[in-house]
């Protein structure tokens, strides 16, 4: 996971990357933003001891193709990785998801008919106000944001990373984070992604949380910045049948702050429904 995605899948906005890990029954990881696939790097390899973990990453971060006039939205995401799901002949697989990829997975499950075996979602976009602070200043002005200097750019692409995560982050690590967004083709991008995500997309299926069909679990970092816990209690009111797991001292790039904790997690068995 600290190396490059190996296959590529095509969509009518450009490549996406993607890899596959281990053998078993299948495990789907989703990252948000500003991040990629990368952020499963030491929880991907350890899923699959025992499962097929497929990892990706977004249209227009990490590794995958960032192009002008790439329609990033949520719904756009959601087509990308339901045809990801045919491509892969995934039919129900357990899927876990992160910030934005929560609201891409629910996207797909409440209103593309997606199945999964089970759904865990981490410091995730669902529900609530939460297009508020960057993403509502950038998608006001982003044509302001594309001309930021770019070191300017990168100050404040560097700024938000850190945010994210409550003890920080080692300097490589931090370094790999920003890659993707240096230099004017990742200012570009980084605006352009930031100025598609709008909270009308989860307005669409919120109503349907309630109908969620599969055993689901939500972890939230008690620290998260940029999701604080109320969103977390929010989903779990929304979802009734959810488990809520707290994971002290983690932000929001929990799998930054603890991994060990957030894969305790992610292998304890579901409980069986009535």
């Amino acid at each position: 996971m600290n190396g490059d995605l190996t296959r590529t899948f095509e969509t009518p906005d450009g490549t996406v990357r993607w890899d596959v890990l281990g053998e078993g029954d299948p495990v789907v990881l989703l990252h948000g933003t500003p991040f990629s696939s990368r952020i499963w790097r030491e929880i991907a390899p350890a899923l699959a001891q025992d499962h097929q973990v497929h990892v990706f990453d977004l249209l227009g971060f990490g590794q995958s193709e960032q192009r002008e006039g790439q329609d990033l939205g949520l719904a756009a995401h959601t087509r990308v990785f339901t045809g990801l799901l045919d491509h892969w002949g995934l039919e129900s697989p357990r899927v876990i998801a992160h910030d934005i990829g929560g609201a891409v997975a629910l996207r797909a499950l409440l209103l593309e008919g997606a199945r999964y075996a089970d759904l865990t979602l981490v410091d995730a976009v669902a529900c609530g106000d939460w297009g508020t602070g960057l993403f509502r200043l950038v998608r006001e002005n982003a044509h302001l944001f594309e001309q930021l200097p770019v070191y300017a750019h990168e100050a404040l692409a560097e700024s938000h990373l850190r945010f994210a995560s409550h003890s920080g982050y080692r300097p490589d690590v931090l370094a790999a984070h920003l890659d993707p967004w240096r230099g004017e083709q990742g200012r570009a991008a980084y605006y352009r992604q930031y100025g598609q995500l709008e909270q009308a997309a989860t307005d669409e299926f919120q109503h349907l949380l309630g109908s969620v069909p599969v055993p689901t679990r939500i972890i939230w970092g008690r620290e998260d910045g940029f999701l604080p816990p109320p969103f977390a209690e929010q989903l779990h009111a929304l979802i009734p049948h959810s488990e809520l797991h707290w994971v002290e001292g983690a932000g929001h790039a929990i799998q930054e702050d603890a991994p060990a904790q957030l894969l305790a997690l992610l292998t304890r068995e579901f409980p069986a429904r009535a």
